[in-house]
């Protein structure tokens, strides 16, 4: 059976380093289906491909780390990695709450690519290097009220998952926020997503600590 291909959306309003990008995916054996210049682009190439990965540069017009949090919200299927020249913990941290699972800098090896997107689909995050230790820093030394694993997630999605825990159905958690159901779905979709758990029990155990 033919592996199903990794399909990517990039976006990067430099033409002359999507087309490296692309050169060194397809090289890859990856597919792209699109390049974006702006956010806004980005976000409407993902609702028509659907892609598995969606390459993000942070600082492109209309705001990276925007376009970040919609895929990752309205497009929970496709995974997000950053792509950027930022080495600013704000930025790294910034995008892994929006819903990334990667953050890569622009120095990578083009034919890195390739692996460490496939690697982001097998569940593992794809970060530069140099980026690991404040990673584990961050987490070591996060605040007594926000775990290593509540840290990921938006305080939207932080609000969402407490009131669920309180024991308010879906419903009564969208009146509260006043947004529709479909949204608290989906942010629920998303906290297991970046919790790697498959129920909203096991999102519980991991965000209590247990």
């Amino acid at each position: 059976m033919t592996a199903e291909p990794l399909t990517v959306v990039i976006a990067d309003d430099h033409a002359r380093l999507r087309a490296r990008v692309r050169e060194a995916l397809e090289a890859g054996g990856c597919t792209v289906l699109g390049e974006a210049a702006t956010a806004e682009q980005a976000v409407q190439l993902v609702a028509q491909h659907g892609p598995r990965v969606a390459l993000l540069d942070i600082n492109m017009p209309g705001d990276g780390l925007a376009a970040a949090r919609r895929i990752s919200t309205d497009h929970p299927d496709t995974a997000v990695v950053m792509l950027t020249q930022s080495e600013e913990d704000e930025d790294l941290f910034d995008s892994l709450r929006a819903g990334a699972s990667g953050y890569l800098l622009k120095d990578t090896d083009p034919a890195d690519l390739p692996g460490a997107l496939e690697g982001v689909l097998r569940g593992e995050a794809a970060l530069a290097p140099a980026l690991v230790s404040r990673v584990v820093q961050e987490f070591r030394t996060s605040r007594p009220r926000r775990s290593a694993a509540a840290s990921l997630l938006t305080n939207r999605e932080l609000q969402v998952m407490e009131l669920l825990a309180s024991g308010r159905s879906t419903n009564e958690v969208a009146t509260e926020l006043f947004l529709s159901t479909t949204t608290v779905r989906v942010h629920v979709s998303a906290v297991l997503r970046k919790l790697r758990v498959t129920d909203r029990e096991s999102a519980f155990r991991v965000l209590r600590g247990r």
